[in-house]
């Protein structure tokens, strides 16, 4: 399907999948010239290498890329992407997600369909990795993420030194995809705003609303590329494929 602003999905009543990609940040920790997700990376872009693993998705009937309104370089980037686009990103992650479930939303997508909400710079994303999120969250009334028990002795900084070491028992570092229905996030992004309350990631502002999202094991490879050497690892990591 070519990139289009306008399609409308058709009326249904079976629940489907969508997976939602927010792209309208900048990522200044990156170091890198322009914004993170465009970044040139082991034959493709950040994004490029995350875009094609979602189609690999079979279960995920569209994929939309939330851009920002000022972008003008997303489809000479990312020229084989097929899916929905829509430049309505906003100041925060929470914004640009917010306005993607809206878009679905226009389109065609019920409240009851689940959407998969995943960062572009998670670029060594794998199919099997989602299809594990989506066989586990089916059947769970709340939905859930990606996640990694936290391995590693974990100290609480305080002007450079040590404050206190922190008890890693039960915790866990999240990643995505985030596998929510889209009527639930809908909500409970918009009681945050209302609140008031930080959105670090979509499994937080289900939180708040007094649930418990379910917690899925992911790989440590599946992380998000944020500082310059994630980049090396990433290509290197890519490479090896």
């Amino acid at each position: 399907m070519p990139h289009t602003e306008s399609a409308i999905e058709p009326q249904r009543t079976s629940p489907r999948l969508y997976g939602l990609v927010p792209c309208a940040g900048h990522g200044e920790r990156a170091g890198t010239a322009g914004p993170k997700q465009y970044e040139a990376l082991a034959g493709s872009t950040v994004v490029g290498h995350t875009l094609a693993a979602l189609h690999r998705v079979a279960r995920l009937h569209r994929v939309l890329v939330v851009l920002s309104p000022g972008d003008a370089v997303f489809e000479s980037r990312v020229p084989q992407f097929d899916g929905w686009v829509a430049r309505t990103g906003g100041a925060s992650r929470a914004d640009s997600v917010a306005a993607g479930l809206r878009e679905l939303t226009e389109r065609g997508a019920q409240p009851t369909d689940w959407v998969l909400v995943h960062d572009a710079a998670r670029c060594l994303i794998r199919p099997e990795w989602v299809d594990a999120l989506i066989d586990a969250c089916l059947g769970d009334d709340i939905g859930g993420l990606l996640a990694l028990p936290v391995a590693d002795t974990l100290k609480r900084e305080q002007a450079g030194r040590v404050a206190a070491t922190v008890d890693r028992v039960q915790m866990w570092q999240a990643q995505t995809p985030q596998m929510f229905r889209i009527g639930l996030l809908q909500d409970a992004l918009a009681l945050a705003a209302q609140r008031g309350t930080p959105v670090t990631d979509e499994a937080s502002a289900i939180e708040a609303m007094g649930h418990a999202p379910r917690l899925v094991r992911g790989p440590a490879e599946n992380f998000k590329l944020t500082l310059p050497p994630d980049f090396a690892l990433a290509a290197r990591l890519l490479r090896t494929r």
